[in-house]
């Protein structure tokens, strides 16, 4: 098979990491674009993205691009690809469509043209057509209208990848798993890690950040837990090669775990430690990552040689009045300057407002969304001494 061109989409902010990370599986003519990266790459490499990339949402193989500036000329596209190479009759499909600044407006319309373009030819070649599926479909077909040119796709990932498949109790609104493993690379934790610095993160909720930072510094594939892709009914899927893959990913688990640094997390909610413990045992991380319920004031790091990395996501301040929260940034403030020397720490905050709370000074800033909120990544440097903020002679951190 030659070799295949892709997009893949991240939510917007997170195109350089998730191009870096392309080039690291083997993509080549990686090409950031808005809310994803273009690439291309043999079968193995698009696999490989399926598995291992902790940045990506989607993984789409282009398989043609036309004019599409009326429903008969989508249709018309839609037809020119030999469909029984990628489905049969018996399996289902699903189609999804977008359209911007284009003639064909109504987005359920053209996707149920792509349909029928699809099923109209298995009728007329076989005899027989495949169904829809919108829930749990065979395959996935993506269509992309941009100024009248169609794009259509095949989703070989399925379900957003960002689903990894240990979380079963989200509570309130917790991080998805790509953005908390975006954040850990902004953060530098797998150079930490690979000194052996440890992690905390003080306000763990459900344990999100935790258990992305053991899956970076265990070199844990995030999709090992996956039990389908989009790719797996295809016509053309590879399973021997797949197969590979797997027990490729699985030894190099068993061999990361045998040197994972010290992961802890602490949060003052007992339903949210208790949903953290459950999706740490649902990831295969029992025993490897502490959870313990603590406040912040008594959320103490974990004793090491190494400086580790503090990373958090506080409370928005959805729930909690102004005055608690800015409380609760002081007491980080304080932790920080007394308890973390040589440490870096990682603020990602849907508040900015609060941050000078913490009477430090970032080093680097950066913004990013959780969903819709506009949120900023705050990175900070911490003195290696921490009597520099008691004296008050530096209340800005190390740079």
């Amino acid at each position: 098979m030659p070799n295949l061109t892709c997009f893949a989409t991240a939510p917007r902010g997170f195109e350089p990491l998730l191009a870096d990370e392309l080039i690291t599986l083997g993509a080549t003519n990686v090409t950031p674009a808005r809310s994803g990266v273009r690439f291309q790459g043999s079968l193995e490499t698009v696999y490989r993205t399926c598995l291992w990339s902790r940045i990506a949402s989607r993984i789409l193989f282009n398989l043609a691009t036309f004019p599409a500036p009326t429903p008969e000329a989508l249709y018309e596209g839609v037809q020119t690809i030999s469909w029984d190479e990628h489905l049969t009759p018996e399996k289902t499909l699903a189609v999804d469509c977008t359209s911007i600044q284009s003639n064909l407006t109504h987005t359920r319309y053209a996707a149920l043209k792509v349909k029928d373009a699809i099923v109209d030819q298995f009728r007329d070649t076989f005899g027989e057509r495949p169904s829809v599926d919108t829930e749990h479909p065979d395959l996935s077909i993506h269509i992309h209208i941009f100024r009248n040119t169609a794009t259509l796709s095949l989703d070989l990932s399925g379900e957003s990848l960002h689903r990894r498949h240990y979380r079963t109790d989200p509570l309130q609104a917790p991080l998805k798993e790509n953005l908390a493993a975006a954040l850990l690379l902004r953060a530098r934790w797998p150079e930490i890690a690979a000194s052996n610095g440890p992690l905390l993160d003080p306000m763990c909720g459900t344990g999100t950040l935790l258990i992305e930072a053991a899956f970076i510094a265990a070199d844990i594939a995030p999709g090992l837990l996956r039990p389908t892709f989009g790719f797996s009914a295809w016509q053309q899927h590879n399973s021997a090669l797949w197969h590979t893959l797997l027990t490729e990913a699985q030894q190099r688990r068993e061999n990361g775990l045998s040197s994972l640094p010290s992961i802890v997390g602490y949060d003052e909610d007992p339903k949210a430690v208790t949903a953290a413990i459950g999706h740490v045992q649902n990831a295969g991380l029992h025993g490897r990552i502490h959870v313990e319920k603590r406040d912040l004031p008594n959320a103490t790091p974990p004793k090491s040689q190494t400086p580790g990395l503090l990373i958090t996501n506080p409370p928005y301040g959805q729930r909690l009045h102004q005055k608690n929260l800015t409380d609760l940034y002081t007491h980080l403030g304080t932790l920080l300057q007394t308890q973390c020397p040589g440490w870096r720490a990682a603020l990602f905050t849907g508040n900015p407002t609060l941050a000078p709370h913490l009477h430090l000074k970032p080093r680097r800033t950066y913004d990013l969304n959780n969903g819709a909120l506009k949120c900023k990544l705050l990175i900070y440097k911490l003195a290696s001494d921490p009597s520099v903020y008691t004296q008050g002679t530096n209340k800005k951190g190390s740079s």
